[in-house]
């Protein structure tokens, strides 16, 4: 192991000493100080780094990201950004014509709610655009996708299915299981360079720790294995998994997941109006869809937490979080409150709670994997949220302070490739959030998004920079804001670039020159839970 010595920086470290400097001896932080209190560790260092006035911070965490997905959107059809239907189909066209006869179009981030035409485009539109091919198209909350003719016929029983539209429109089960054929589609190989692409793209926004969510319904076990062996295997971001399935608990355990949670849907999205509420959607005559008991809830819980590992669900609307909770107070009744406290269990989104939903999750020690870039895109006088539920519901919509009031855990992401990976913009997000009583300090924030992330997967000594503390830092280039050790967030300024990323000691990315490939840790275990077992290629156990 390696010795690593930074000088001349901001170092953002706890405690009233400001620190220019940090040693890195392995693994761990082993000093931190001053500039002219390290010049006696200069000599012993194996390298030197001058930050000439760089930031230096814990790495960020993201905290829901699907890798996969992630992976062919920064390298297929982003159709993210579009400003109407016309631009989609003619996006769509134009990548067909490149890749004609070349399997399955898969494309992402289509949202109709701000185009003149309001609607998404129809299977035959899709059809002429892709020359008869095959395609699926996700709506940018991926919980609803447009698909060609092609691929309708190619997935049996496909138009009996909830959710099947004959204009090419389909949500729930129809959903699932065009989304699962699409997906089939990728080959091993894609697939490989798709998560590579995740995980080089986390190294350069100086995020050192990634969530991946898995679940039958939005990838396959092969797909979360394979992720976690390449993270185990080659140098990049560490990464955590949750396999999101109902009575998955002993099936996580041996996929190597954290635990049968994340994507387990307990309902679906705001946008494609399948979340489920309590009232009905101020647009559609419908209160979505809730796909789970509380009875179902309350086994899942009571199951994970016997075996060991955290429960989870996509939680998004009031009626969801209502039917969520009522399991997890149940499975408290049954097994004891401090037993499901102690099991750190999570919920994904949480975008419609109450004050009684808050109580519920602090007293119960529930994690809240939150994306505040949602409030971003979607709040607002005139977003999305303002239109499906009307402005009474949508003010409310992710009361980040008030979470953090009633004592629920924080965890930030991106869900993406809903939003972009982004962690600087995630930490601008929430401390802008357009609903001000809603808004978050920056210093929270930033906590959120990196210790947070941390002790969400079970982890309490890493994302702080501490004696002792895992070395997984980032180096920015950036101005101060109003607190010293971090940057200047305000609404237009830009986000710090990152200069150097390191995971555990290792430079994994450097604006400047090659990461460091020596010695690099290649165990998943290493992130000290070693009831994790190993993973190698092709093998989920």
């Amino acid at each position: 192991m390696s010795t690593t010595l930074l000088l001349g920086g901001r170092v953002r470290a706890p405690g009233d000493r400001p620190s220019t400097a940090m040693l890195v001896d392995g693994e761990r932080v082993a000093w931190l100080g001053t500039d002219d209190d390290a010049q006696s560790l200069r000599a012993a260092a194996d390298e030197v780094v001058e930050l000439e006035g760089a930031l230096v911070t814990p790495a960020f965490v993201d905290a829901h990201v699907h890798s996969t997905s992630t992976g062919l959107t920064l390298d297929g059809l982003d159709l993210t950004g579009a400003a109407s239907l016309a631009e989609v189909l003619d996006r769509v066209e134009r990548y067909a014509r490149r890749r004609r006869g070349v399997g399955i179009l898969l494309g992402h981030g289509w949202d109709e709610t701000a185009w003149p035409d309001h609607r998404p485009p129809t299977r035959g539109e899709l059809d002429r655009a892709t020359y008869g091919g095959a395609a699926y198209l996700t709506r940018i909350d991926v919980h609803s996708a447009v698909a060609s003719s092609a691929l309708i016929a190619a997935v049996p029983g496909l138009r009996d299915m909830a959710g099947y539209h004959d204009s090419g429109l389909l949500s729930r089960d129809a959903h699932h299981a065009a989304r699962a054929a699409a997906l089939d589609a990728v080959t091993p190989a894609q697939r490989a360079a798709a998560q590579r692409a995740t995980r080089t793209r986390c190294a350069e926004l100086g995020i050192g720790l990634l969530h991946e969510l898995g679940g039958p319904q939005v990838s396959s076990p092969d797909d979360f294995a394979a992720m976690l062996a390449l993270a185990s295997a080659e140098p990049g971001p560490d990464v955590v998994g949750y396999w999101g399935e109902l009575g998955g608990a002993q099936l996580a355990r041996e996929l190597g997941a954290l635990g049968a949670a994340g994507d387990l849907f307990a309902d679906g999205a705001i946008g494609s109006h399948t979340a489920c509420l309590r009232t009905v959607y101020a647009d559609q005559d419908s209160a979505g869809f809730g796909y789970l008991t509380a009875g179902q809830v309350r086994d899942h819980v009571a199951a994970c937490t016997l075996v060991g590992v955290q429960a989870g669900f996509h939680v998004i609307g009031d009626g969801a979080l209502d039917t969520v909770l009522a399991g997890f107070e149940e499975a408290a009744a049954e097994l004891g409150a401090d037993r499901v406290r102690a099991a750190r269990h999570r919920l994904e989104h949480v975008e419609m709670p109450d004050a009684v939903h808050l109580e519920q999750m602090g007293r119960l020690n529930v994690c809240a994997s939150v994306q505040p870039v949602f409030d971003a895109l979607w709040g607002g006088d005139s977003g999305m949220y303002q239109e499906r539920l009307g402005a009474d519901r949508a003010g409310r919509m992710n009361p980040f302070a008030a979470m953090a009031a009633a004592g629920v855990p924080l965890a930030f992401g991106s869900d993406s490739p809903v939003t972009p990976l982004g962690p600087w913009e995630a930490v601008r997000a929430a401390a802008f959030h357009r609903t001000p009583s809603a808004r978050l300090p920056v210093p929270v924030a930033f906590e959120a998004h990196t210790r947070g992330g941390w002790r969400a997967a079970g982890v309490d000594d890493a994302g702080v920079l501490s004696v002792g503390a895992k070395a997984t830092y980032a180096v920015w280039d950036a101005e101060h804001g109003p607190d010293q050790l971090l940057p200047d967030l305000s609404p237009g300024t830009a986000a710090p670039s990152c200069l150097r990323t390191a995971v555990r000691g290792r430079t994994v990315w450097s604006a400047d020159g090659t990461p460091d490939h020596l010695d690099h840790p290649d165990r998943l275990d290493r992130l000290d839970r070693p009831d994790r077992p190993d993973h190698t290629e092709g093998s989920p156990a």
